[in-house]
């Protein structure tokens, strides 16, 4: 295929594999993939359920009282926009969702959350969500995929969100499932997607990045519900010359993804984090926790960091002042693994920020860009006040594709999660409600609706 033909064709292929999900077969391991992202879905939500920008969101959902079948996870249930804009929020609340590497952004969040609202409300099947939570995945890694020079890390270093720009995209692919569109309505409701997307990274640090994942679920979920109801749209906005890509990036030198549907599923090359903060802090992080003990109680007066240079953009304050600054701090990170802390979704508080353990290390730690460096790697050289330098380094993140995490250690994340919230029975239900998703002809999504009613006191 010629290079004008495949360009000319991306928005018509993005439509046709859409359309196409009901009827597509799923080879197991990407069933069980997806139901790998449910669980850690869930439990990152449940985790995050009372962060500040998720009880403000329920405020503004309080206000509105719109009755529907969808619920927000902890709280009541509402129209499957407002459940999708809520619960996405709390799933990057604290920055510890999962990812798409090659810069797609945070799938699960927008896509999960439109899928499971939709198919709540409208009563829909196990199958048909994983189904559609498959096809937004699919769509939203390979739109924002290349790569360190591909289309996200682009959109990135031009200072937009990848999460928040093809999350609704994502979001409407998974939503479009939900309400069995025919290849014309997709088109129409990822044509929406692509002119409401947005998203800053100027913003990170604030409410504003984990509304970005709510929003686009919202965005995306309203997408299909308009196409459904004749709303049209461009549909030819995901061209490399035309619509979504030219406005952000004008001028921009970058890889275009191939949308190659038919030759590999990605989500089988899904990424989870151990550390709440931006993934981009994490080699460096794991780094510092790799070599605390060795550091013991000894002076530390210098600290070198050789990362990524996205290391920088996405979290290069070297003096947070707050407990969400810190997640975007790869500084603060890199002190708070030397300090003792895990870096676990209760560590990023003000009172950790003024911990002397971390507050006197900050000022120690250059941050060094290393054009070309794997953006899942850093070094660290630590200078002793005894004359010894210390060296710590990491080659691949521990949750990688390449060094992923297993059911076990998935489990060992979702427990630490969802115990303190809703107690040790509850959440093993919860699990095991996950674990049989879409396995026999039960149906899950009551059950977990039920169990995320409420929480336990």
């Amino acid at each position: 295929m010629s290079e004008q033909s495949f360009e000319q064709n991306r928005s018509e292929k993005l439509a046709s594999f859409v359309a196409g999900a009901r009827g597509r077969v799923l080879p197991e391991a990407v069933r069980d993939a997806g139901r790998q992202a449910l669980a850690d879905f869930i439990a990152v939500s449940v985790a995050g359920h009372q962060d500040g920008a998720v009880e403000a969101l329920r405020a503004v959902a309080a206000n509105w009282n719109a009755p529907g079948g969808a619920r927000i996870f902890l709280g009541s249930k509402t129209q499957p926009a407002i459940a999708a804009l809520l619960n996405g929020t709390m799933t990057h609340a604290m920055d510890l969702d999962d990812v798409h590497y090659a810069g797609g952004g945070h799938p699960s969040g927008p896509c999960w959350s439109a899928a499971l609202s939709l198919a709540e409300h409208h009563e829909v099947d196990d199958e048909t969500a994983l189904r559609a939570f498959v096809t937004g995945y699919e769509v939203m890694a390979r739109l924002g995929g290349g790569g360190q020079q591909g289309v996200g890390r682009t959109l990135q270093h031009h200072g937009f969100h990848p999460t928040s720009i093809f999350g609704r995209a994502g979001a409407a692919a998974s939503a479009s499932v939900l309400l069995d569109l025919d290849q014309d309505q997709v088109a129409n409701a990822l044509g929406v997607a692509a002119t409401t997307a947005g998203g800053l990274v100027g913003s990170f640090g604030t409410h504003s990045k984990p509304f970005h994942a709510g929003k686009a679920a919202m965005d995306g979920v309203m997408a299909a519900e308009m196409a459904r109801s004749g709303f049209v749209s461009g549909q030819n906005l995901f061209e490399r010359d035309k619509g979504l890509l030219p406005s952000f990036l004008k001028g921009a030198e970058f890889v275009l993804p191939e949308l190659d549907f038919d030759e590999q599923w990605y989500v089988l090359r899904n990424g989870y984090k151990r550390f709440a903060s931006c993934r981009a802090t994490h080699a460096a992080a794991e780094a510092a926790l790799s070599v605390k003990d060795q550091v013991g109680n000894r002076t530390v007066t210098r600290i070198q960091a050789f990362v990524n240079p996205i290391a920088l953009v996405a979290a290069g304050n070297p003096a947070p002042r707050t407990g969400l600054e810190a997640r975007f701090s790869t500084y603060c990170c890199i002190a708070m693994g030397l300090a003792g802390y895990r870096l676990s979704a209760f560590d990023f508080t003000d009172e950790m920020v003024a911990d002397p353990a971390v507050s006197e290390l900050l000022p120690k730690i250059e941050c060094i860009p290393v054009k070309g460096q794997s953006e899942v790697a850093a070094k660290l050289l630590i200078d002793l006040s005894d004359g010894q330098q210390m060296e710590a380094s990491v080659d691949i993140v521990l949750g990688h594709p390449d060094r992923p995490l297993n059911w076990a250690q998935i489990q060992d994340k979702f427990e630490g999660l969802v115990a303190p919230v809703l107690g040790d029975e509850r959440a093993d239900e919860l699990f095991k409600a996950v674990t049989g998703f879409a396995t026999n002809d039960r149906l899950s999504i009551p059950r977990i609706s039920a169990l995320l009613e409420a929480r336990q006191h």
